[in-house]
């Protein structure tokens, strides 16, 4: 069930995540897994990572067997990561409107049943390329309707000081999994086969989802009625194209991961090509990368503390791309041994460094989403640097495919600096609930009555005119972001010191919402524009409601009124 996307920083909202620390007790490294349904879904998603650690041996290793060419052995990689590029934001969006601990359940069934069609086909030998192909792209295809909702559940079990702990936690899960799983699976493929891989990772998502079964998650009184599907989608995606420190993190994703994907993508046609070449060395040199990724984890705060995250991404990218260099240059595995380590350090600084933006960079009626288009620019890169490496590899050879990555690496690092990584603690994302509800004179509003035109006037000094203009672009964003389908900015030729700001959301629900998903960093925007705001009373705020229907049966507000 391997997740390498990141664990969100909602506030917690069980039970079992409000219990505060004992007192006296400071929220430490192992802090979280005092909270009992944190750490026994922790403890089996370990056995679960395990297992498809051990698939992904046993599937690399096995197209090896089946077909010797390069490219097909790097699609193995690719067919697992490319269901996430096209069902990720899908899957974001179910996992902000569904029962995420059912929706956990079925996905995790799926994944156990191919994982146990991969162990039949293979045992029979009725496996072929595309089949292995096929299977393991439907894998992929449980991952990627997991991942979203997987990625929700941390602020979800515990308190909010111990996040950032249980988010450290869950990293060393998936690398300890890391170190054991290639391992074990290099040891079971050489005495038993690639099918028996398969077979415990098939068992191995019993444990999620019986801890899940016996999760009772509370359930929140919701106010307004679910987002629906495709709404929930253009929302999504609206808040996506308006969030510049989201897109940050994806650009340097996209920048670093095609290329750094060379590395494990061609990784088992390397070993395979050493004259001490062999499964037990596969699982042992992807070891060697899980166990890299868990001492660096333990060195990153120490890092953090003297280096900013764009430093260390860019030092770690460095490193990688020496990685990339000296698996073309190295001719046997004991020297490639150090390599693999090094290759697990810089991996885990990247990708924390990453998870942390891409946490914070999202407000909680979103974050799934938010959270799914990471993932997309991460597994995307993923699949198609490894389908570009292989068909170099095919045409030319492996160093050079390695070669030419490590020097994409290399180029990329100053060029992409100017997409900063934001702090974890740079904006308060939480609600702010600081709008009043609107109201209607004389009747409701039903909920799908739209669209609904907000303008909001404005007296500005001429002095404080263009100050003004420039602090509005940022308001823009914030509405553009929250829900607003178009938003524009005039002043009044006959009073130019008056202005008038407008947006539009696409129903009266949807406005309802917007209410509902200003933060505390979209009021600090909002404060710096009110702040140029001259008049005796706040702006003057009006809404407006598009007319019903025709034939809806609906009458304006205030017909038939005296």
């Amino acid at each position: 069930m391997r997740s390498e996307a990141p664990a969100t920083t909602a506030d917690a909202t069980t039970a079992d995540a409000a219990v505060p620390p004992p007192a006296g007790a400071p929220a430490g490294a192992w802090s979280p897994l005092r909270h009992r349904t944190f750490r026994w879904l922790w403890l089996a998603a370990i056995a679960s990572n395990i297992g498809t650690w051990m698939h992904e041996v046993g599937a690399g290793w096995l197209m090896t067997t089946l077909s010797p060419s390069p490219l097909l052995v790097s699609l193995v990689q690719a067919a697992g990561a490319a269901p996430m590029f096209v069902l990720a934001l899908p899957a974001g969006a179910l996992s902000d409107i569904v029962d995420r601990r059912r929706f956990l359940i079925g996905v995790q069934i799926w994944m156990a049943l191919v994982a146990a069609a991969l162990a039949a086909a293979t045992l029979t030998g009725a496996m072929t390329p595309g089949l292995l192909l096929g299977l393991t792209a439907a894998l992929g295809i449980g991952s990627a309707l997991m991942a979203p909702a997987w990625a929700a559940l941390t602020p979800e079990l515990v308190p909010k000081p111990e996040l950032q702990s249980a988010i450290a936690l869950s990293s060393v899960g998936i690398n300890v999994a890391r170190a054991i799983g290639p391992a074990l699976a290099g040891l079971i493929v050489s005495s038993v086969g690639p099918w028996a891989t398969f077979a415990l990772n098939a068992a191995s998502f019993a444990g999620v989802i019986v801890v899940l079964a016996g999760w009772r998650r509370p359930q929140a009184v919701a106010t307004l009625p679910s987002e629906r599907f495709f709404g929930a989608l253009r929302a999504g995606w609206r808040y996506a194209r308006s969030a510049p420190r989201l897109q940050a993190v994806i650009v340097r994703a996209l920048a670093f991961f095609v290329f750094a994907s060379a590395g494990l993508g061609l990784l088992p046609l390397l070993v395979r090509r050493l004259p001490d070449g062999s499964a037990g060395v596969y699982g042992a040199l992807l070891a060697c990368v899980g166990v890299g990724a868990v001492g660096g984890a333990f060195l990153l705060p120490k890092l953090r503390e003297r280096v900013s995250a764009d430093q260390l991404v860019a030092g770690a990218s460095a490193l990688y791309a020496g990685v990339l260099l000296a698996l073309a240059l190295l001719p046997s595995a004991p020297w490639l041994a150090p390599v693999m380590l090094a290759s697990g350090a810089a991996w885990i600084a990247v990708l924390s460094s990453f998870q942390v933006a891409a946490q914070t960079a999202a407000p909680p009626w979103v974050r799934a989403r938010a959270l799914a288009v990471y993932m997309l620019a991460f597994n995307g890169a993923m699949a198609a640097g490894a389908a570009l490496w292989g068909t170099i590899a095919a045409h030319q050879a492996p160093a050079v495919a390695l070669v030419a990555a490590a020097a994409g690496l290399l180029l990329l690092i100053l060029p992409v600096r100017r997409f900063r990584l934001a702090c974890a603690a740079a904006d308060d994302l939480s609600p702010s609930l600081h709008w009043p509800m609107p109201l209607a004179e004389g009747a409701a509003i039903g909920h799908d009555r739209g669209p609904v035109l907000v303008t909001v006037e404005y007296e500005i000094p001429p002095a404080h005119a263009a100050a003004f203009v420039q602090a509005m672009q940022a308001m823009a964003r914030v509405r553009r972001r929250n829900g607003a389908l178009s938003w524009g900015l005039f002043q009044d030729t006959d009073r130019p010191q008056r202005w008038v700001e407008y947006f539009i959301d696409e129903s009266w629900l949807e406005h309802l919402r917007h209410h509902g998903r200003i933060t505390h960093a979209d009021a600090e925007t909002e404060a710096r524009v009110r702040a140029l705001h001259s008049g005796p009373h706040g702006p003057r705020i009006h809404h407006h409601v598009g007319p019903p229907a025709p034939g809806s049966g609906l009458l304006p507000l205030g017909a038939g009124e005296d």
